[in-house]
């Protein structure tokens, strides 16, 4: 059965993920979709079935008598959601089962749709000024949220790292942020150990003055274990909806490149591949394909 072999997968790898209740709502619509789907059933058909159901349908929990179970209601889920799914977990699961002999080795396709073409969407620096005003408005979230938002706009770093952030990682005297944790598996999503820049630098200093957690972004003494609805309503109010945490990623990425960067700089200070640097951000350099240009015009650059 599927679903033994996504389960077996969940309890032999889950303890040792970072985000193992991740995990679990990632395997949950698989879970629920193919409950009575044996391996054989799994052909190319069965599985774009799973895509248009899953198109359609969420995944939410409820409480039902004194247990909490999943339920499927109708609701919009985006393609790169899917591809997650099958790519990040069913296919996983399966490896897992044949490693583990408790799977016949064979061909087991599980195709995904085409992923989504990237977003081109960065904030320019109005719209950033406007943001951090916003987010000092609401009175629960104005000592960490601002933070948050400088954070995220000045060292470009994923949502994840700067929740994660503890106050050791963070040398204010020489003026650098070490993202990684210690002892931290190394992924492919990797964190970048940058210089700080010097507005930040004293923001930080001042949120470490009256800190009360090891955690930087925290509230009441706690880690803030996510800023989205916060973060979405002072982007509401600053007129730029469309926002989100991880657009100022790649708004910091946009507005290096734009300011004549080398790209590889701009790779290692997001701890992207060069590569895929390159593949966003090259457009935005000033100087993007200017040699091929002074070539076709005969003049040397």
């Amino acid at each position: 059965m599927i679903v033994d072999v996504l389960e077996d997968y969940a309890r032999d790898r889950g303890p040792d993920m970072k985000d193992s209740a991740k995990l679990g709502w990632t395997l949950a619509p698989l879970l629920h979709f193919f409950r009575d789907d044996t391996l054989a059933s799994l052909t190319t058909g069965r599985v774009r079935a799973y895509w248009e159901w899953r198109r359609v349908t969420r995944i939410e929990s409820r409480t039902v008598g004194e247990d909490l179970e999943t339920v499927a209601v109708p609701g919009t889920v985006a393609d790169g959601t899917i591809i997650r799914e099958l790519s990040g977990a069913l296919r996983p699961a399966i490896k897992h089962a044949i490693d583990e002999k408790r799977l016949a080795p064979g061909v087991y396709y599980v195709p995904i749709p085409s992923a989504p073409p990237s977003r081109d969407y960065w904030i320019t620096r109005p719209e950033a000024a406007r943001l951090l005003w916003e987010s000092r408005k609401d009175p629960r979230s104005r000592l960490h949220l601002p933070l948050f938002v400088l954070i995220a706009i000045y060292t470009g770093a994923r949502t994840g790292a700067i929740l994660d952030l503890r106050w050791p990682q963070v040398d204010l005297v020489r003026g650098r942020i070490d993202f990684s944790l210690p002892g931290e598996a190394r992924t492919n999503k990797r964190r970048a150990h940058i210089p700080v820049p010097r507005s930040l630098l004293a923001a930080l200093k001042r949120a470490h003055r009256r800190a009360s957690s090891e955690f930087v972004i925290a509230y009441h003494g706690e880690q803030v274990g996510s800023v989205k609805t916060g973060f979405n309503s002072a982007a509401a109010r600053a007129g730029i909806a469309d926002c989100t945490h991880h657009t100022l990623r790649h708004t910091a990425g946009t507005w290096m490149a734009q300011g004549g960067v080398p790209l590889w700089q701009v790779a290692g200070y997001l701890g992207h591949s060069v590569a895929r640097t390159t593949e966003l951000y090259a457009h935005h350099h000033p100087d993007h394909l200017g040699d091929a240009k002074r070539a076709l015009e005969g003049r040397r650059k």
